[in-house]
């Protein structure tokens, strides 16, 4: 963390904290243009975003050259424009990705300095503002402040109202957080409802087998699941692991096509084919919740626990953990032996002898 340079009180000047928007005490040295009002907020602020964004701060934050004509000034005002919007990008990201790691409190710092430039560059009222209230309620729900999280999903539901051109993305994202937030609350029936729509919407944009459906089946399973409606639970888990399942699966065959044209020709960042790390996340998140899920079941069904480790073997492959990729590999290969068939396996040894030659060319 970069070293804490305590403020005196500056007269006639009101510096506020990052956060909070108190009075501010401390300031951020690596930057020098970020405040706060203790150390625990600096600390907070740091471990969530800070580190990444610190230097691009500064020409945001720095005052202005004075210049002459108009179009040097309209020039720099754009200039200003592209690097909020560049910050809101990575702010944003970072948030969803702390939060599909179960790190609710880090996802705050970061989504709140995603919402701040969000408002500078589109307004109060603009529809891109509700993916981020939907990540500030989000995390509040994880960490049970249901009062805070009814507040943004409450300024996005109204935004999304007033927006009659909102596209049904954020409406599918909209209603997945209504329905979490319902569950928390005790309410299944509202819960279930609201995630039915998440799925609706979703399907609208990319069909109902679109991994962006896959997190709307889930959370209805568990609803199920907590209700003791086992059948109907299982059924949810099944097709949200069916739907990484193929996703995945597609994937791996384009990294064996690509290593069959070129040993060394892996799957990058900008390949359209790729995972990006939120989705990763995801993919995690619900394939590891369903397999401990089908692991601790009293009665085991050895297919549909063969599936979800082929899925997550997948997952870890195509992101590069080999270490992990292959410790569950080997779980795979135990599970298989569970089958009545031993058939129809050929893309598990494939994927397999894969993990191995990798491993082995480290």
């Amino acid at each position: 963390m970069a070293n804490i340079n305590p403020l005196s009180n500056p007269k006639g000047v009101k510096v506020l904290c990052e956060l909070c928007r108190s009075l501010a005490y401390v300031q951020c040295t690596g930057c020098k243009v970020t405040y706060y009002c203790d150390v625990e907020h600096q600390q907070a602020d740091w471990s969530s975003i800070h580190e990444k964004i610190c230097q691009l701060l500064i020409p945001l934050r720095t005052s202005l050259p004075f210049l002459n004509s108009a179009e040097e000034r309209c020039h720099c005002m754009e200039q200003q424009i592209q690097r909020k919007k560049h910050l809101i990008d990575v702010t944003m990201k970072e948030a969803q990705k702390l939060l599909f790691n179960g790190k609710h409190q880090d996802a705050i710092p970061a989504a709140t300095h995603s919402l701040s430039f969000s408002i500078d560059v589109f307004g109060l009222t603009s529809v891109e503002l509700v993916p981020v209230y939907l990540i500030l309620a989000e995390a509040n729900i994880g960490l049970g402040q249901l009062a805070q999280a009814e507040h943004y999903l409450s300024e996005a539901y109204w935004t999304v109202l007033k927006t009659s051109d909102c596209s049904n993305t954020i409406r599918s994202k909209l209603h997945r957080n209504l329905g979490l937030l319902f569950s928390a609350k005790g309410d299944f029936e509202e819960s279930l409802r609201h995630l039915s729509n998440d799925v609706y919407f979703a399907s609208t944009v990319s069909g109902t087998n679109d991994i962006s459906a896959s997190g709307g089946y889930f959370h209805m399973a568990n609803i199920f699941f907590w209700q003791n409606k086992m059948n109907i639970a299982d059924s949810l888990y099944s097709e949200a692991t069916d739907i990484w399942h193929a996703h995945l699966s597609r994937l791996v065959q384009v990294q064996i096509n690509a290593s069959m044209r070129s040993e060394s020709a892996l799957i990058d960042d900008t390949d359209p084919e790729s995972l990006d790390e939120n989705q990763e996340a995801e993919a995690r998140q619900i394939l590891s919740a369903i397999l401990y899920t089908r692991e601790q079941a009293p009665k085991k069904k050895p297919l549909k626990m063969v599936k979800t480790l082929h899925a997550l073997t997948m997952l870890y492959f195509l992101s590069m953990d080999l270490q992990k990729a292959h410790e569950l590999g080997k779980k795979l290969l135990l599970a298989t032996q569970q089958l009545p068939k031993q058939d129809s396996l050929e893309a598990i040894a494939v994927l397999l002898k894969l993990i191995e030659s990798k491993l082995s060319a480290k």
